[in-house]
């Protein structure tokens, strides 16, 4: 293994094609400190960081053998970071810890123009898309976000099945996401930077 450490990047990526578990090895010792750090620096929870890296790692070595990284393999990897970062956001911007966060953002540090636009443009759609669901549909959803209620509870609240409230929820957090990816990624990567 001792040899690995002189290689450069891209040797190591050729050897990693051919299932080279040593380089896979050599790759990660390089990189996934430096990766781990710019991951959890997005997220209030530092397992949200860590999953991050897991998928950047186990993507790259699902993908080995069709890898084109020909010149920068710290690039490479920081952008299918960055890539699964913004993939996170837009699936959890509707929990209520990320909704937080940007409130939390806003208030730790002096944002820039174009970061309050894009935080703006985020809160405005989460409640244009909120406010497209049918009146049951966003009730149940509000009670499971905002009020933290479980199924069992709104269900019982709502004299509904615990079946009809999770056909409901489901229903709210497919319209969302569906919602949400229509964001500019531009604005997610504003809010990002």
């Amino acid at each position: 293994m001792a040899t690995y450490l002189v290689l450069a990047d891209l040797q190591l990526i050729d050897l990693l094609k051919k299932d080279d578990e040593n380089a896979f090895s050599e790759i990660y010792n390089r990189y996934a400190d430096s990766l781990a750090g710019f991951a959890s620096s997005k997220f209030f929870d530092m397992e949200d960081g860590r999953d991050i890296i897991h998928d950047v790692f186990v993507k790259l070595w699902q993908e080995r053998t069709q890898l084109k990284v020909d010149r920068d393999l710290k690039a490479y990897l920081f952008k299918l970071t960055r890539d699964r970062i913004v993939d996170k956001i837009r699936k959890n911007i509707t929990r209520r810890e990320y909704a937080a966060m940007v409130d939390l953002l806003t208030v730790s540090y002096e944002e820039t123009i174009e970061q309050k636009i894009a935080a703006k443009e985020i809160a405005q759609s989460i409640e244009t898309s909120l406010d497209e669901l049918s009146p049951r549909v966003k009730e149940i959803y509000l009670l499971s976000r905002e009020e933290n209620l479980s199924i069992a509870e709104i269900a019982d609240k709502l004299q509904l099945s615990e079946q009809t409230v999770k056909n409901q929820l489901s229903t709210a957090l497919k319209h969302l996401r569906a919602s949400l990816a229509m964001i500019s990624t531009a604005a997610l990567l504003l809010w990002l930077s």
